[in-house]
């Protein structure tokens, strides 16, 4: 019997980013690409030029920019675009492709720890911050 289906439906959680610290926002590397770096340029009405020197850094390989980190309220660092109050994106319209692609997948990576530390605090508004 044929599938009807031409490709598996991925499942969608029922969680909502607005109730988490920004996790993406805090990892190491933060890819951005040549079209990215002239999308934030013309939101700060900069050369791209500008742009990539003012918000990104070279990858640890020295291979790749990644988006530049600033001292975090709640971790040790995180973009720094993020604003830290709301913990949410200060650039959202002109945020990376790999920030609004996030998470990629059929949920965020964060869910599942997320729902092992909510089950285990018996807290279904529990938000972990470590």
């Amino acid at each position: 019997m044929k599938n009807s289906k031409p490709f598996p439906v991925s499942v969608r959680v029922n969680y909502s980013c607005s109730k988490c610290p920004a996790y993406c926002c805090t990892y190491e590397e933060i890819p951005v690409k040549a079209r990215d770096i002239a999308r934030l340029a013309r939101h700060f009405g900069i050369t791209p030029e500008q742009a990539e020197a003012r918000f990104t850094r070279l990858d640890e390989n020295g291979a790749a920019r990644v988006l530049r980190h600033r001292k975090d309220s709640v971790f040790k660092s995180a973009c720094t675009f993020l604003d830290q109050e709301a913990r949410r994106c200060t650039v959202y319209e002109a945020r990376p492709a790999i920030c609004g692609d996030f998470p990629g997948g059929s949920r965020c990576g964060y869910y599942d720890f997320l729902k092992f530390e909510r089950h285990h605090q018996d807290n279904p508004e529990f938000i972990a911050l470590t």
